[in-house]
């Protein structure tokens, strides 16, 4: 293999890297649309296009190993291959979760909303927008921006603890809540962990610039 084919090897993955990181936001996105609206079709759309998300993990696989198979990479080239695999890991593991979120709209259907959603939504949107700015910084080998988007984690986690209080109060006063509100917490920690994958991307984006391995989901 040449050295521009190999090159192009390298572009094809992190195009369909891109693809998927495009997937899995959308994912997302339909996830919590369908909680909102309590739409049971979208929710089952979510499940079925899961399949997508893992036939591009294996794609991608199946290309760096090709790629490592047919020439000897040089160290950074290495690097590349082995973090794009570790991301479309973590990538596979969001939409996991976009699909545990949409089994719970099929759980919740029929069910009256004990109250209008507000800052679940509003996770999700950080959530999204984190997983764009991680591919991003991935693709332009921007470090200082991973560890930038690690830091709105916190915006995550603040909603999160917020949320987690105000179901609290509801299941202390009603007993009736505490199945509803148990599984709008589950939505959140869903959430609360795509974010945690977020940084995981972060961290190898890093290690890949850098070739330093660091821990920042703390």
């Amino acid at each position: 293999m040449t050295r521009s084919s190999f090159d192009l090897g390298l572009n094809q993955m992190h195009n369909d890297l891109l693809k998927m990181g495009s997937i899995v936001e959308k994912q997302i996105h339909s996830s919590i649309e369908a909680l909102k609206n309590q739409d049971v079709d979208l929710a089952n759309k979510v499940i079925d296009n899961d399949d997508l998300v893992d036939n591009l993990q294996k794609d991608i696989e199946d290309k760096a190993i090709k790629l490592i198979a047919m020439q000897q990479p040089l160290a950074t080239d290495l690097r590349t291959i082995f973090t794009t695999t570790k991301i479309v890991t973590d990538l596979e593991r969001m939409a996991d979760h976009a699909v545990d979120i949409s089994k719970i709209v099929i759980r919740l259907k029929n069910q009256q909303y004990i109250k209008e959603l507000v800052d679940i939504p509003k996770m999700a949107e950080i959530v999204q927008r984190m997983i764009k700015l991680s591919i991003d910084a991935y693709i332009n080998r921007d470090a200082e921006k991973a560890y930038e988007i690690c830091k709105i984690d916190d915006d995550v986690d603040a909603l999160y603890k917020k949320v987690f209080n105000e179901l609290l109060g509801f299941m202390t006063k009603d007993k009736n809540t505490i199945n509803q509100s148990a599984q709008f917490l589950f939505v959140c920690k869903f959430l609360e962990r795509i974010a945690d994958h977020v940084t995981n991307i972060c961290e190898w984006t890093i290690y890949l610039v850098t070739g330093k391995q660091v821990d920042l989901n703390e």
